[in-house]
């Protein structure tokens, strides 16, 4: 792809710029937002619409990680006050996830511009589905700047979900790598999940093709959130963030996250060989120690492999990090543990969407049988998508 041809790619908030704000003039705007909605020279969304005269701020609202991306995962935020704008900051993540009526009523447009990263297990899209409810429900227009997807727009991948394991790591059942952007995502939920669709405009990136890798945007990366800082995390993220549901450490609490993972109890040199020898496409385990500074085995020594993408096209996340998963348990059956379940679900079923996957690693299923199925599922989900898609 041609250097012309990378700089032509635009962000949604590029594109509404050069509209000069049309789609918001004469309306009272609300932004759910964080840092990693930046234009190409690296200016904020909460930048750009709250000093262009076209556009009448009035509230503020913010996912998980908070306005500003630097709360820890899974920790409540709170309403407060942005202290730049002096705007309200409504909470959406914590005791309530989606706007309330109060929240809502100084609002006409609701406007959400954020880096999603292609991942079903991401909340960003999932509260902008409670974004949808409730904005139906009011009478709220909803936009989505859009952006990238940073994964491409072609690979689907991974089981669908149960509708029983419904949650903010995924609520409806789409698969755990789906190939949309969040315009289209916030598209096909709205129209297929919503009870009360709302009004949804997604402004459209300019230049982006379904099949162009994030290195082909010419686009600068900010972390989304501040486990995901950089291009090679969200590569690994499909697959290593079902680690999650186990006593393994994932990387949180050090440099690597979700590229690496490992124990106290695991030799790092033995754990490498096994994985090697099963010649997954695209990767190489190389041995690892590390001391996480936060989360499971924190200030604990731990022995375990850093995997590295060696050919991206080829990697396949979700298995090759099921099978590092499925590895462990059986070299360290005594030590290897899932998490315990919360209100009687597994976090990794949670994740996964099912509770067959956990199931059948436990009786030692090899990898073709517990990925038997996800071609059926991707193959329904490509017809469902398509009426939703706004890229070639």
């Amino acid at each position: 792809m041609s250097q012309q041809q990378n700089t032509a790619v635009k962000s949604g908030v590029e594109n509404l710029r050069e509209q000069v704000y049309a789609p918001l003039r004469g309306k009272r705007v609300g932004l759910m937002t964080n840092p990693s909605a930046v234009d190409r020279q690296l200016n904020s969304t909460y930048d750009i619409l709250w000093q262009a005269a076209e556009v009448e701020l009035v509230a503020l609202f913010a996912p998980e990680h908070g306005f500003a991306g630097a709360v820890a995962d899974g920790e409540q935020i709170h309403t407060q006050i942005d202290p730049r704008t002096q705007l309200p900051v409504y909470s959406l993540y914590g005791n309530r996830l989606r706007p309330t009526e109060d929240m809502l009523a100084q609002v006409d447009v609701l406007v959400c511009d954020i880096q999603d990263i292609g991942v079903r297990y991401y909340t960003f899209a999932w509260t902008i589905s409670h974004i949808l409810e409730a904005a139906g429900e009011h009478h709220i227009e909803v936009m989505i700047l859009d952006r990238p997807n940073p994964l491409g727009g072609e690979q689907i991948s991974g089981p669908g979900l149960d509708s029983a394991l419904s949650s903010l790591v995924g609520r409806y059942p789409v698969p755990v790598i789906h190939g949309l952007t969040l315009g289209e995502l916030a598209a096909y939920i709205n129209a297929e999940h919503n009870p009360t669709p709302a009004r949804l405009q997604v402004i459209p990136c300019l230049g982006w093709q379904r099949d162009m890798p994030w290195a082909d945007c010419d686009l600068p990366w900010v972390a989304p959130s501040p486990n995901m800082p950089h291009i090679s995390t969200v590569q690994h993220y499909p697959g290593a963030c079902l680690v999650e549901g186990t006593n393994l450490s994932e990387g949180r609490g050090t440099t690597l996250p979700f590229e690496i993972v490992g124990a106290p109890w695991i030799d790092g040199h033995h754990l490498a060989t096994v994985l090697n020898k099963a010649d997954y496409p695209g990767v190489h385990f190389r041995p690892h120690q590390f001391r996480p500074t936060a989360s499971k085995w924190m200030n604990e020594e731990c022995g375990g492999v850093q995997v590295h993408i060696t050919d991206a096209k080829r990697f396949q996340p979700i298995k090759t990090w099921l099978e590092v998963i499925r590895t462990i348990r059986q070299l360290y059956p005594s030590d290897f543990a899932w998490l315990p379940p919360h209100e009687g679900v597994y976090h990794f079923d949670r994740l996964i969407g099912s509770t067959s996957v956990r199931a059948q690693i436990e009786v030692g299923e090899d990898m073709p049988t517990i990925c038997a199925g996800w071609e059926t599922v991707r193959q329904d989900f490509q017809k469902q998508r398509q009426p939703y898609l706004l890229y070639s």
